[in-house]
């Protein structure tokens, strides 16, 4: 009762319920989009292949899952939002390494305004060649109705047009509604494909291929695996902080104690959606030369759900961008100079240099442990694949970081607006015992 009362909130806050409609909106708009196919494809024998062999595993298997399905129909927005991520990633790189990018970043608002006009240039670029590559396997696949140079002009033009108003539907969410853009329209097409898992499950122990015992053992891996998310997800490390008193008149500031909280998983699921970006490329590569050279052929192999290759390198980019997003995020030396500056300090360690450094320290070792358990729970369902090779689905690791992730960064979004409103929060941890506003 509690919780539907502290739903209930929501609709009497305006501003809140017409960015959640606006979200709603995009999202629906971005699901029709999904079901689109682009002209000259013969889809059922699209469907059958990626039946036959994506399911298996590889490319399209794999981005099948991320891109909600619309790759197995092979429709507008095929692509998704992972053009646009792998863009915004390497211009985050490019914005460390290279001067020019470099000034622009401590140019301000204007710098970040050039900057993401880069970035929607790099996407659209990657768009033309990774719909490309999808134009040219299709083709050698026999999948096209009439092969030639007419149908890659209109199915490269149709997937980059889509891959660019993908990239503008997540824009407008994260100024007009709720959550980051680019995570909700992933977490969209991921969430879309729940339904037809469990359908595939019934009809699978209906006809024997898959005993009802490991069913519910595949259910009741993903639902620990759920609730180990949120468990660590929720879990930090505690900073105390000490503000020294001070007089200013007949006023006196400070006195108290506060913390810092250091969450396990500081860099949230964005580490999760980079590696998912940027292992495409590679992927993509190694599709295009594998219709060449064999050496390239038994890569794809590898790049597999269970191949050794997929899972290592999976593994290997989570933990690096976990470690790159939270330099990016937290800054130990402004967050130092800050606490300096309100007559802040930690007991036992001195104010300045020396408290960066300590923050250094935490950051490092909360660090690791988030960076460990976010790769280990990206790789554990393609584990359980090899163990239970006759599951009907494929639900990647990835996929269900993304999912929960996305749901709790967007449920404490709403708390924040309900509490900031003087309601009681949505989440039970959250509640505030004040006087609820009229």
């Amino acid at each position: 009762m509690i919780l539907l009362k502290n739903f209930k909130n929501i609709f009497l806050i305006p501003e809140l319920l017409k960015k959640l409609m606006f979200t709603l909106g995009v999202i629906i708009v971005f699901r029709i989009g999904s079901f689109i196919p682009v002209v000259g494809i013969n889809v059922p024998v699209l469907a059958d292949y990626m039946n036959k062999a994506g399911g298996a595993g590889g490319l399209l298997g794999y981005l099948d899952v991320i891109s909600g399905g619309s790759l197995y129909r092979s429709t507008l927005f095929a692509l998704g939002i992972s053009p646009y991520i792998s863009s915004s990633i390497i211009m985050q790189l490019m914005s460390m390494t290279v001067p020019y990018f470099e000034r622009l970043i401590k140019e301000g608002d204007y710098g970040y305004k050039v900057l993401n006009q880069y970035t929607r240039y790099l996407t659209f670029a990657l768009s033309v060649m990774y719909s490309m590559t999808y134009a040219t396997f299709l083709e050698r696949s026999g999948l096209v109705l009439e092969p030639g140079f007419s149908f890659k002009i209109i199915f490269v033009m149709s997937l980059t047009l889509g891959s660019m108003f993908v990239m503008w539907l997540g824009e407008q969410i994260s100024l007009m509604g709720i959550g980051n853009g680019s995570s909700m329209l992933i977490f969209a097409g991921i969430a879309a494909r729940f339904p037809d898992y469990f359908i595939k499950t019934i009809y699978s122990v209906q006809t024997g291929s898959l005993h009802i015992f490991m069913a519910f053992f595949i259910l009741l891996f993903f639902v620990a695996i759920t609730g180990c998310i949120v468990f660590l997800e929720k879990g930090d490390r505690k900073i105390p902080v000490q503000y020294a008193r001070r007089v200013v008149g007949r006023k006196v500031y400070g006195g108290q104690s506060s913390y810092i909280p250091f969450k396990i998983n500081t860099a949230g699921v964005m580490p999760v959606i980079f590696a998912s970006s940027i292992i495409n490329i590679p992927m993509f590569a190694l599709q295009m030369l594998s219709a060449r050279w064999d050496w390239a052929k038994s890569l794809v192999d590898h790049f597999s759900y269970t191949g050794f290759l997929f899972n290592v390198l999976q593994f290997g980019l989570i933990v690096f961008f976990t470690f790159f997003y939270t330099e990016l995020v937290y800054n130990p030396d402004k967050l130092s100079d800050q606490m300096k500056k309100n007559g802040g300090f930690i007991p036992g360690i001195r104010p300045g240099k020396n408290t960066a450094d300590y923050f250094y320290y935490i950051l490092t070792r909360v660090g690791l442990v988030g960076a460990l358990y976010l790769g280990c729970l990206a790789v554990l369902p393609n584990l359980l694949l090899v163990l239970v090779p006759t599951m009907p689905f494929y639900l990647s690791g990835t996929s269900i970081l993304i999912a929960v992730g996305v749901v709790l960064e967007f449920a404490s979004q709403i708390e924040s607006y309900l509490i900031e409103r003087r309601y009681e929060g949505f989440l039970s941890t959250g509640r505030m015992k004040t006087r609820t506003a009229s």
